[in-house]
Parts: C-alpha cells; sequence; structure tokens
C-alpha cells in the first residue's frame, strides 16, 4: 500500500508543537503525492505513542456514536474517532441542515484538541459515516443509485466519478471518513443487504468496488490524494457477508475456508492495491468464529497473507457477540486484530476494562501502541494529523452549500441511473413514442423515498419520509412527466391507476418498501404485494399498453408480471434522479445496463447463482431498445402465495399487511411519535430489533393486519418499572386489565405475554394497548400462532 508522506522538513518538534495546541483556522490545505512509507512516519507515530499516556492509548480505539455523548466528553476522554448511526444527527436532529453537521465537527475536533494540562500530545479526533450511496445522511445531498444498480451499470469509471463527487459533498459538512464501499458478494438474494452488494460475481465486485476506493480517496500516483476533495474510504465487511445460511443477516457462512475466500475475500486484495485506509470487520461468523474475534483471519490472513497495513474498525458493538464477551468486556477481539471499537453507547465501561486490562496484562502494550499507532497512521496520511491539520470548517469545500447535491454532482447520478436500467422484457412499447399520452401509475411513481431506498436520510429509509424530505431530487412521475411535455405528449399522475381519458401506454412503477439491514431479511423472493400485479392486468383487460418498473434491492420472483406487462424493467434502487428513467424509457439514453444478479424462474427460497437450473436470465442478461424479448408465458404457480405469515413485528420491522397506529396517525415500522406515544428502536440482539414505547396518559397504541391472521398473540416484552395505574389490552371486543401481570414481570428482563381464546374470546386481527398513566415498555417482537385449544393466556 502507498501512504501519505510526511513532508522531509517536518521535525519530530514541529509535529509535536501541532499536536499540542488547535491548529489555526487559516492553516493550508494539505497536499502531498503518494509515497512508499517513509521512516520519518514510524518515528513520528514512535514519538507520538512514547508521551501518550496509557489512558488516552485507550481512548484512539473507542468509537462512539453522536447521540451517546457530548464534546465535553470528548475533551475530557479524547475519543479516537466518532461516528453517526444511521438514525443520529448534530445535536438530536438527524435531519439537521448541512451546516449544523459543519458546526458539531468543529466542536468535536476543537475539544479533541484543547491542551493537555501535562503537556501530553492531543490527537485531533476524526468522524466517519455510513455515505453508502451519496453522503445521505444529509438533507439535499446527491442520491446515487445503490451498489447493486452500479453494479448493472459495468462502469468502473462512472462508480470513480461517483465516489469523487460523494467525498466532495462529506467534505462540505467536515466528515473525515466514509464507511464505505460494501464489497460483499451476494450469494443468496434473501440476505437484506443485497442492495449494498455491486453482484453475485466476486470479479465485478472488486472492479466496482476498487474503482469507488479510488474516487473516495483518490488514486495512487494522485498527487492529491487523500487532501482536498478525497476522504477515508472503508471496504466492508471483511469477510463473508453476502455469504451466510440462507441470507441472514450477521449469521454463520460455513464451508472449505479456500472455497470460501475463493468467493467472498476476492474484492479484498483489489481494494488493498487501491489503496483503501481502513477495513471494517464483520458480524458474520466464518464455520462458527465470529469475524470479531477471528485472529486467523484478522491477523493471520488480512495483515499477513494479503498484507493489509492500515486501519481494522469494528462494525456496531459487533465485538458483544463473541463468546465470552460483553459490550464492555471483550480484550478477545484488540487481541485478535481489531483496532477501533465500533461501541455507541457504551464506551465508557469499555475503556475502563481496556485500561484495566492492559495493567493487567491481558493485553499486551505491543498489542495496543500497535493498534493505537494505525489509528494515528491513518489520521497522518489523511492530513488530520501534523503540520496541515486544521479544522473541518477550514478544509476544502467545508461549507460550500452549494456544492451539496449540485448540478455536475445530480448529473452524474442521473447517468448512473439511466446506465443501471436493465430491460428484461419488450414487447415494441418501448421506447414510448413522441407525443404519446402516458399514465403514470402506482403509490412508489412519485416516492423519492421508495425510489432511494434505506440508508437515506434515515437508517431502514422510507416511513414517513416525503418529497419534501428531498430538496433538488427528481421522482420517476417528475422525470417522466418533464420528458413528455418536451416530446409534444403528455403525462398523467394516478397513484390508484385510475384515469378518466385512455391513455396510449400506462408506466406502472410499483416495488419494495425501503428496508435496511436484517429488517430487510426474507424467507423467499416472492414478491406478495399485488399492487403492481392488479395495475397490469387492469391495463391489460382494458388493451391498453403497459410497461412495468419494478424497484428492487435484489431480484425477485416476478413472473406474474411479467406475464402481465408488455415491457419490463429491472430499475433497482434509482436514488433521487428518476429523470434517468424517464431517459431510457424514451430512449434518449441506451438501455445499456445488464444484470450482476441471476433472476429467479421459481418463487422458492432457493439461492440461485450462475449455473444453477432455477434461473430464468443470467448474470449479463439484459435487452437493447431496439431488441423486443420476452421468456414466453412463464409458470404462476407459487404455493408460498398460500401461506399465511405469523409475524406482524419481527428483526425491528412490520411484517407486509400490517400497519400501527397512535389514536389515528400511522407509526410507518412502529417507529415515530404521535397522540401521546413515543416509539423509538432499540437494541435487543442487533441493531434497533426492538422498540420502546413510552405511553403518555390514556394513549393507545394499535396494531393490526388485514386479510391474513389468525392464532394467539404472542408478544416479547420487557418492564423495567411497573406501571403505577391500569394498563389495558384489547382485542377481539375484549378489554384487559394487565397491569398487575406487567408489574410481577417489571425488571426480570425480556418476556413472553400469549393471549389466546380463554380469555380473550374472538381475538380477531387487531390489538390496542391502552396504559391510565405514564408508562413505558419494550417490544422486541409480535405474533400469531395457533395453540392448543384450551391453552390458557400467560405473562
Amino acid at each position: 500500500m502507498t501512504m501519505r508522506p510526511i513532508a522531509a522538513a517536518t521535525s519530530l518538534a514541529a509535529l509535536a508543537l501541532t499536536a499540542c495546541a488547535a491548529p489555526m483556522a487559516d492553516a493550508p490545505v494539505a497536499s502531498a503525492a503518494a509515497a512508499p512509507a517513509s521512516a520519518s512516519e514510524d518515528a513520528i507515530v514512535a514519538d507520538l505513542l512514547s508521551r501518550m499516556t496509557l489512558e488516552r492509548k485507550v481512548a484512539q480505539l473507542i468509537q462512539p456514536q453522536i447521540n451517546s455523548f457530548t464534546p465535553e466528553d470528548m475533551a475530557r476522554y479524547r475519543f479516537g474517532s466518532y461516528l453517526n448511526g444511521g438514525n443520529g444527527g448534530p445535536y438530536g436532529d438527524e435531519f439537521a441542515p448541512a451546516s449544523e453537521w459543519l458546526r458539531y465537527a468543529d466542536e468535536m475536533y476543537e475539544a479533541s484538541v484543547r491542551p493537555m494540562a501535562n503537556g501530553e500530545p492531543v490527537i485531533p479526533t476524526m468522524w466517519g459515516t455510513d455515505a453508502v450511496h451519496g453522503h445521505t445522511n444529509v438533507v439535499g445531498a446527491t442520491i446515487f443509485p445503490h451498489n447493486i444498480g452500479l453494479g448493472a451499470t459495468g462502469d468502473a469509471d462512472l462508480v470513480r466519478r461517483i465516489g469523487a463527487a460523494t467525498a466532495v459533498e462529506i467534505e462540505v459538512t467536515g466528515i473525515d471518513w466514509n464507511f464505505s464501499p460494501t464489497v460483499a458478494v451476494a450469494r443468496d438474494d434473501r440476505w437484506g443487504r443485497t442492495y449494498e452488494s455491486y453482484s453475485e460475481d466476486p470479479r465485478i465486485v472488486a472492479r466496482m468496488g476498487a474503482a469507488l476506493v479510488e474516487g473516495l480517496q483518490g488514486a495512487h500516483g494522485d498527487e492529491n490524494r487523500l487532501g482536498a476533495n478525497r476522504v477515508i474510504a472503508t471496504a466492508k465487511h471483511f469477510f463473508g457477508d453476502g455469504g451466510t445460511t440462507q441470507g441472514v443477516d450477521q449469521g454463520d457462512v460455513d464451508g472449505d475456508i479456500e472455497r470460501l475466500k475463493a468467493i467472498h475475500a476476492v474484492p479484498y486484495p483489489a481494494a488493498i492495491d487501491a489503496g483503501v485506509e481502513t477495513i471494517m470487520a464483520s458480524f458474520n461468523s466464518i464455520n462458527g468464529t465470529k469475524m470479531h474475534g477471528n485472529e486467523a483471519l484478522l491477523t493471520d490472513y488480512l495483515r499477513g497473507e494479503l498484507g493489509f497495513d492500515g486501519l481494522v474498525v469494528g462494525d456496531w458493538n459487533g465485538h458483544q457477540q463473541i463468546a465470552g464477551c460483553t459490550v464492555t468486556d471483550c480484550p478477545q477481539s484488540l487481541n485478535a486484530g481489531l483496532d477501533i471499537y465500533m461501541v455507541p453507547d457504551d464506551w465508557k465501561g469499555l475503556m475502563d476494562n481496556l485500561v484495566a486490562q492492559v495493567n493487567d496484562g491481558t493485553v499486551s502494550m505491543a498489542r495496543l501502541d500497535e493498534a493505537v499507532g494505525r489509528v494515528l497512521r491513518t489520521k497522518l496520511r489523511a492530513g488530520i494529523l501534523g503540520p496541515n491539520a486544521r479544522r473541518p470548517s477550514a478544509r476544502a469545500n467545508a461549507g460550500d452549500y452549494a456544492k451539496l447535491g449540485s448540478a455536475d454532482h445530480r448529473a452524474i447520478a442521473r447517468e448512473a441511473v439511466a446506465k443501471s436500467q436493465v430491460l428484461l422484457k419488450n414487447s415494441g412499447v418501448l421506447p414510448l413514442r413522441s407525443g404519446a399520452d402516458i399514465l403514470v401509475a402506482g403509490s412508489a411513481a412519485d416516492s423519492i423515498a421508495q425510489s432511494a431506498g434505506g440508508w437515506t436520510l434515515t437508517w431502514q429509509g422510507g416511513g414517513e419520509l416525503d418529497n419534501s424530505d428531498f430538496p433538488g431530487a427528481t421522482s420517476i412521475w417528475a422525470g417522466i412527466s418533464a420528458m413528455a411535455e418536451a416530446s409534444g405528449g403528455s403525462a398523467t399522475l394516478s397513484a390508484d391507476g385510475s384515469y378518466a381519458a385512455r391513455p396510449d401506454v400506462a408506466v406502472v412503477v410499483f416495488g419494495e418498501e425501503p428496508y435496511a439491514e436484517f429488517a430487510g431479511d426474507r424467507k423467499n423472493k416472492v414478491f406478495a404485494d399485488e399492487e403492481g400485479l392488479d395495475l397490469l392486468r387492469r391495463y391489460r383487460a382494458d388493451d391498453i399498453p403497459t410497461v412495468a418498473v419494478f424497484l428492487s434491492g435484489r431480484p425477485m420472483w416476478m413472473n406474474r408480471e411479467m406475464n402481465a406487462a408488455d415491457a419490463f424493467v429491472a430499475s433497482w434502487l434509482p436514488g433521487g434522479e428518476g429523470a434517468g428513467v424517464a431517459d431510457v424509457l424514451y430512449g434518449a439514453m441506451p438501455a445499456t445496463g445488464r444484470l450482476t444478479f441471476s433472476w429467479p424462474s421459481t418463487c422458492d427460497g432457493d439461492p440461485v447463482n450462475a449455473g444453477d437450473a432455477n434461473l430464468l436470465f443470467p448474470v449479463g442478461y439484459g435487452l437493447a431498445l431496439d431488441a423486443s424479448g420476452a421468456a414466453g408465458t412463464l409458470d404462476e404457480r407459487c404455493a408460498l402465495l398460500e401461506a399465511a405469515s405469523a409475524g406482524w413485528f419481527v428483526n425491528g420491522a412490520l411484517e407486509d399487511g400490517v400497519s400501527a397506529t397512535a389514536g389515528a396517525t400511522a407509526l410507518p415500522n412502529l417507529i415515530g411519535s404521535a397522540n401521546g406515544i413515543v416509539a423509538r428502536g432499540i437494541d435487543r440482539d442487533r441493531q434497533e430489533d426492538a422498540r420502546e414505547i413510552q405511553f403518555a396518559p390514556d394513549a393507545r397504541l394499535s396494531l393490526s393486519q388485514t386479510g391474513q391472521g389468525g392464532g394467539a398473540y404472542r408478544i416479547a416484552y420487557s418492564i423495567d418499572a411497573a406501571p403505577s395505574a391500569p394498563v389495558l389490552l384489547m382485542v377481539g371486543g375484549n378489554e384487559i386489565d394487565i397491569r398487575r401481570e406487567l408489574a410481577l414481570s417489571s425488571g426480570k428482563g425480556w418476556r413472553e405475554m400469549i393471549i389466546t381464546e380463554e380469555c380473550a374470546p374472538g381475538l380477531g386481527d387487531a390489538l390496542t394497548i391502552r396504559s391510565v398513566a405514564p408508562f413505558t415498555m419494550k417490544i422486541s417482537s409480535i405474533s400469531r400462532q395457533d395453540v392448543p385449544v384450551g391453552t390458557e393466556c400467560s405473562f
């Protein structure tokens, strides 16, 4: 790996002076050519380590999230880095304007470089963020297509330009470090993070991932590598995250280790050759051993065989999943090769324990210095530490808010959208002819949030977001409307599909609701929402030609929709420039997108990869606009469509057909506040897989399911403090006071409540919880399940 050099004239004394005082706001922008590791870098790191106390060294390895600490905590403990989670924003506002992100970056930076009373060197902190398809935690940023769409473009140079544009927008807000690219090789599309993968083919992933690294950091030989217009990149998640059994997020990857490396480790040498400075350890296990504690892979393989000399960062409390570890006590991770613990909330306990473990020899001083040295080297290479260091607002692009979502960046995004569209069927209806009257139907047509998917303003995306939350962005409907008018035709939006005047063509936009990690895991690849199917069949009955535009984070079984449509476009999750979709539909851009994932022919949950029998379209498939193509009449039989889902709220997500409300106000995905209910995501076993529900006096939380269900209600819950007044469970016309049972359960951890016909005859398809007084409970799952007749209710 090449490294950012330290100027030959820089003395250790000069660096020490720089490291002990807050940098001047007008300090020059760092700009230096990449070069091999120099002795001066080693000497600088050694000098700093020799003058740091044990407590300050340990703090360099601790990465809390911004919701759980303050600038005063930073000044006291001097964390080496920090992050914003997917639902985190400065000053508690995840929708804060860009200026507040920059102000917060300055506050944290300045707290980290306050002079130390004992003369110990101060080390500037660095801020990491998940900008996985643009700087999309920030309102107004450019929203690029997710990786699954970028893979379909086949254009590595385009991905490189996207990385460069993203780096500039990150710099606008003063952030240093991007937890991207994801270089997972997704092999089972039931995995909820499939859309973060470029392809099932590791060679495609390697090429695209390396290109994004170069775009974010600058390529080898670039005199401005890691300087102005560049940020630190992270290849993640090392390794095997896309190969878990049944696509279960954070699950186990089984098999011969060399065979697994030949698929899932292939992107990492390419990222290392591209100069990636950091690699993130994965949540998953390899043959039963959690990666956060896997010395054979984190140290012997990654550093020994692959030659990575950069920084290894953990994922969200990933260390606590190691056998024998807790979130505040896990020396095993550091000893295995992890350099930074991502410990969002429990940082104080972990710091205290690590200090004690170095003192008692559980962690050697040599291993501690090795990890801290890697943090310091990363900061030196990125210009965060050293003679050119300066506060975030004094850096390149900082505060230049016109560059956030600039016209140039949106043009790159529109190009990427157009190149990512994969035409799977065309019976001659495309390209849309000039002057045609177009009906644009479906609830997703004018939804930027649905086009953008997860990791967009919020962690899971979607929810209560509407188009006003995306200033400057364009929905698919808006793009088609503008193109129709420019061609001399017209376009009409109809969310429900109705029409007064018969259109020449109907474009039906439909697809998956937004989701992110593990909440998006599925048991099969059946798309059960029939909104799009019903519209396509209605228009076919009316003899209106149709174009299906399918929004999804993975290939899915779409035989019914493909049969009903005259043209079918896999649009993936195109992001915020819906005009790129219109460019292809109207032929202003050619249809060049090609599948980088195999498309299933059957509705079962089996993985589909190259060479498998249940494959409808192979990797590389995609039609040009001047080619007519169809796979014939496809088999629409699917036994899974007959099976009713028992889950209501599972793994942090409401199941299809289940709604949650507070009073008459919807709580999408059981998060939000209204009418005396405050529901927020909390961690039980995984990130935000449970909810904390706060009830104001007489507030009501209701959940209901339409068309499915049956059986007893099973609710996994936890109560910290006993209720002070009646808590009423209303189900099937019954009202049950469960105050006594909840009081007996308080303080006893997670328990299960089972509500059967014995105590609530006629269970129905809805339940409501009402608290007479203020009350808080936690819920991790709600489901329906058949139980033997006569089963008593239990709490």
